[in-house]
């Protein structure tokens, strides 16, 4: 007897979804701002993990566990994987990134400590959330048997 298990393909969407998702991580550890480092100023920074810049840490986790949601519930469809449920976290990260940024930029530091040199992970979430929004456009636009 052999069992066929029909799964659905990872997709473009998806696929970029899953790297943006990894970048995000990898962004949300890495500094997002950094103040101070002149002559005899310690240097000050800080990472996505202060204020509303948690919210682009889970919704990292969300969208890998989103991705794998179909694969762990074997050959049922999944009614939670569609783009609207990637586009819902790609805005609420969004969200919470443009309030941290907006806080960022109103903090005493001001926007010099916001330059890419200083602020890394900033730039690569920012970045690597345009790609999450991207990549549920991306599985909005596509035919249906195509996903």
């Amino acid at each position: 007897m052999t069992i066929s298990i029909h799964r659905r393909s990872l997709g473009r969407g998806r696929g970029v979804a899953g790297v943006a998702s990894i970048a995000l991580l990898v962004g949300c550890v890495l500094p997002w701002y950094t103040a101070g480092g002149g002559t005899g100023i310690p240097a000050i920074s800080g990472n996505a993990f202060e204020g509303p810049g948690i919210v682009c840490f889970l919704v990292a986790l969300a969208t890998l566990a989103l991705i794998t949601l179909p694969y762990a519930a074997g050959d049922v469809p999944v009614a939670v994987d569609r783009w609207q449920s990637y586009a819902v976290l790609s805005a609420a990260g969004l969200v919470g990134f443009a309030v941290r940024l907006v806080q960022l930029v109103t903090s005493p530091a001001g926007p010099a400590a916001l330059t890419p040199d200083r602020a890394l992970g900033l730039w690569i979430s920012g970045l690597s959330l345009l790609a999450l929004a991207w990549a549920a456009f991306d599985m909005f636009t596509v035919r249906h048997g195509d996903q």
